[in-house]
C-alpha cells in the first residue's frame, strides 16, 4: 500500500502544482484584463471629459455671440430711438419763440456758402420765422425772395441767381450728417 499512497501523493502534488500554475495564469489573465479595462475606462473618461470641455467652450462661444448680437441689436434700437427723439425735438422746436434766432444763424451760414443768393425757400409753417430772420439780418438778406417749399423742413434752402445753384441748411439735415460721427459716442454711452 505504500506504493499506492506514494503514487497518490505524487498525483496529488502534481495536481496541486498544475492547479497552482493554473491559478497563477488565471490571476495574470485577470490582472491583465483589469489593466486593459481600467485603461479603456480611463481613455473613455478622458475622451468624454474632453468632449464635455469642448461642448462647454462651444456653448460659451455661442452664448457670447448671442449676447453680443442681442447687445448690438439693443444698442442699434436705442440709437435709432435716440436719433428719432432728437429729430422729434428738432421738428417741435420750429414753434419755439427762439426759433427765429436759429433761422438767423441758418440763413447767415447759407449766405456765407452761397453769396449772391436771390431766393430763400422754407416750409409753410416756418415762413414767419424766416421773415423775422430776414428782417433782423437786413442788407443782402432783406432782398431775398421767399418761396414755400414744403420739402425744406427745419431750415432753409438758398438758391443762386441762376436757380441751379443751391445750398440747403436745415437742422434735420445737420442731424443726419453727424449721425455717423455721433453713433460711436452714443454706443459708448449706452454701454456705460
Amino acid at each position: 500500500m505504500a506504493l499506492d499512497k506514494l503514487l497518490e501523493n505524487e498525483a496529488q502534488t502534481e495536481i496541486e502544482r498544475i492547479r497552482a500554475g493554473a491559478r497563477g495564469q488565471a490571476d495574470a489573465i485577470v490582472a491583465a484584463s483589469r489593466e486593459r479595462a481600467e485603461a479603456l475606462v480611463s481613455g473613455r473618461t478622458r475622451a468624454l471629459e474632453n468632449a464635455r470641455q469642448a461642448g462647454l467652450v462651444r456653448a460659451r462661444s455661442a452664448a457670447d455671440l448671442d449676447s453680443n448680437a442681442q447687445r448690438l441689436a439693443a444698442t442699434d434700437t436705442l440709437q435709432t430711438q435716440a436719433f428719432q427723439t432728437a429729430e422729434q425735438y428738432i421738428r417741435s422746436s420750429v414753434s419755439a419763440p427762439e426759433y427765429p434766432q436759429i433761422m438767423i444763424k441758418l440763413i447767415s451760414e447759407g449766405l456765407q456758402a452761397l453769396p449772391g443768393a436771390t431766393i430763400v425757400e422754407t416750409q409753410t409753417s416756418e415762413q414767419d420765422a424766416v421773415r423775422r430772420a430776414l428782417d433782423f439780418l437786413g442788407g443782402e438778406a432783406s432782398t431775398l425772395e421767399m418761396r414755400v417749399n414744403d420739402s425744406v423742413q427745419t431750415g432753409v434752402r438758398l438758391l443762386g441767381p441762376d436757380g441751379k445753384t443751391s445750398i440747403q441748411n436745415t437742422l434735420v439735415g445737420r442731424l443726419q450728417r453727424v449721425r455717423e460721427e455721433l453713433a460711436p459716442q452714443i454706443t459708448r454711452l449706452l454701454a456705460e
